[in-house]
């Protein structure tokens, strides 16, 4: 047997209100960087599905810029560390570098890909220059008082550099090696959020949360003049030039992102997102404008981590790519007319479905889970998709819609402890004082649970409800009339996780030391104790379509493959999910999926014999 990646479905840029989002693009234009969780992703521009993810920092990560020469990337994280690292081959760390006592904000390369200047929100300095391949210190960054939100390196000499801060001034910069040469701060009256130099070094921009945005001279820093004003009517958080240097892009919690002439200091275009009315989720927080690109395209990011391709014949975008920006909790999978659909949750409550054959992305119609998608389950033909969250509700979506329906939304009387969907069409909810039955919206059956007993796990098969409990047992009911109990079971260990083979012949059961029981449905008796390699709780458990194999993911951050027939055969993608795997699902013969604690779906290729 062997399992080998396929591919990396990215996780959303992670955002924060009020705060810019840094996008970089490569100087070929065909991908782009950002920072998401304490991973970066590389992600195709013009075909969103193919990524990379680099895992090495330890910390929340918040910037990612690619170096001019397109062979390296520097990302900083919130602990003050920068790492530069290879992004055309397998990723390896070039180096390591602590720039700060805190948030690293933006990253800096110069022209020719040797120098990088790093700021933040640091404690004794807000920023440091630096070479890329040893750290060795080319300058310092003085000026300000408060925490640089923003910095950008003039790519011709005589080098310039210029850092926009929370202190509302500007301070320009002489380099090599780079200090201190003049502070501006008569433009903005509030933090100024982003500066960038134009690529041909004649201007550089500033804008912020005044709302105005200020060019300068490239050589001197003298202020030339202030454009738009009015134009934009919330804070300005990005701004990214033309390859030309002849226009500009900024974005604005106004929800919308312009296209200014630099001659004229006039808008050209006008992008608006959400609508004519005011939504937040929309407001625009971050915005690069891809050079090597011959189509003008504009990718703008908003506050749900959505990123918008944006082009000067539309208003509105023309595509949106979507995802996850947190912990995906759950997941599961339909398959209708040969067509094969990932459903994830997230702790955010969001709910996706991804194709699987292109690896795009779609949000669900309808009303949203408020908050933790604790479980996904498809119904038993897959025409509808259920998800428990812990807004205490139990929802229904309809596959071929994509649609919540809104008749099918129950609330439940206690947070969701498990969710199982039955070949009777019955939906089972176990919640922390009894076990549930409903069918079309309704409630059919229950069953209260015993005093003191958690429910941890559940499963179904027929009318045959399976309810792992913290006591380490298992608990087995009947729906006929009513839900009755009929065996306890006694295990070793805590069940985390439960799933029926697809021919309902086995119960695979995993638990929370890392193990996984094998057991006969038709006796209840051990098959196999052997798929035990784990080393942490085992979050969720599928079978192969045959029901001779399985995946297994945990939070040891590895994907294991089992064989029913050789108990001790069994093959590893370590590392699958950084801090933790939370779901799997076997999508076909060959291929099975995980999502993770970093907000990414995965495939993989798999070989079994």
């Amino acid at each position: 047997m062997s399992i080998t990646g396929n591919s990396i479905w990215a996780a959303s840029p992670t955002t924060t209100r009020g705060q810019p989002t840094i996008l970089s693009a490569d100087s070929k234009g065909e991908r782009i960087a950002y920072a998401s969780n304490k991973s970066i992703f590389l992600r195709s521009i013009d075909n969103p599905a193919i990524s990379t993810q680099y895992t090495q920092h330890t910390a929340q990560t918040t910037v990612a810029r690619f170096s001019p020469s397109g062979f390296y990337v520097a990302s900083g994280d919130v602990s003050g560390s920068v790492r530069v690292w290879d992004c055309k081959g397998e990723g390896a760390t070039k180096g390591e570098y602590h720039i700060i006592a805190g948030r690293i904000n933006d990253i800096a390369w110069d022209g020719d890909s040797q120098r990088i200047i790093a700021v933040g929100d640091g404690k004794e300095r807000y920023g440091h220059c630096i070479t890329a391949d040893s750290g060795n210190s080319v300058g310092e960054i003085s000026g300000h008082s408060g925490q640089i939100n923003s910095v950008s390196i003039r790519q011709q000499r005589p080098l310039r550099a210029a850092t926009a801060s929370d202190d509302t001034s500007v301070v320009f910069l002489h380099g090599a090696p780079f200090k201190y040469n003049t502070s501006l701060r008569d433009q903005h009256q509030k933090f100024v959020y982003a500066t960038a130099f134009s690529p041909d070094g004649s201007f550089f921009v500033s804008v912020g949360q005044d709302r105005k945005i200020w060019l300068y001279d490239g050589k001197t820093g003298e202020p030339q003049k202030q454009i738009g004003e009015g134009e934009h009517t919330g804070s300005i958080f990005g701004v990214s030039w033309s390859q030309d240097s002849k226009n500009f892009v900024t974005c604005s919690a106004d929800q919308t992102v312009k296209l200014w002439d630099v001659e004229g200091g006039k808008v050209k275009h006008t992008w608006r997102m959400g609508g004519d009315g005011v939504s937040i989720p929309h407001q625009q927080v971050g915005v690069v404008w891809p050079h090597g690109r011959t189509d003008d395209l504009v990718i703008s990011l908003d506050l749900d981590g959505n990123l918008n391709y944006l082009y000067t014949d539309k208003t509105t975008p023309t595509r949106t790519v979507t995802g996850h920006q947190k912990n995906i909790t759950a997941a599961a999978l339909t398959a209708k007319s040969g067509q094969a659909t990932i459903w994830t949750g997230s702790s955010e409550g969001r709910v996706r479905t991804w194709d699987v054959a292109s690896g795009t992305a779609s949000s669900i119609d309808g009303e949203s889970p408020a908050n933790y998608v604790s479980a996904i389950t498809p119904s038993y033909d897959h025409n509808r998709v259920y998800t428990a969250a812990w807004d205490d509700t139990l929802r229904t979506i309809d596959v071929g819609a994509s649609t919540c329906i809104g008749s099918g939304m129950v609330k439940l009387p206690g947070q969701p402890k498990g969710l199982a969907a039955s070949t009777s069409s019955h939906i089972f909810v176990a919640t922390p004082t009894s076990l549930l039955a409903y069918q079309d919206g309704s409630q059919t059956h229950s069953a209260d649970l015993e005093k003191n007993l958690t429910p941890t796990a559940l499963a179904a098969s027929n009318d045959t409800v399976v309810l792992a409990a913290d006591d380490k047992k298992l608990y087995l009911y009947t729906l006929t009339c009513s839900l009755q109990k009929t065996v306890a079971i006694s295990l070793n260990a805590a069940v985390s996780t439960l799933a029926f083979s697809p021919d309902h012949t086995h119960l695979a059961i995993g638990t929370a030391s890392g193990g996984i029981t094998v057991l006969s449905t038709s006796s209840w008796e051990v098959v196999t104790t052997r798929w035990s390699a784990h080393t942490a709780r085992v979050a969720s458990i599928a079978w192969s379509p045959d029901g001779k194999h399985a995946v297994s993911g945990s939070l040891d951050t590895n994907v294991f493959i089992w064989s029913l027939s050789n108990p001790g055969r069994r093959v590893k993608a370590a590392q699958a999910h950084k801090e933790g795997v939370n779901g799997v699902v076997w999508i076909r013969e060959g291929m099975v999926g995980s999502v993770g604690a970093d907000a990414a779906v995965r495939l993989w290729d798999v070989r079994v014999e």
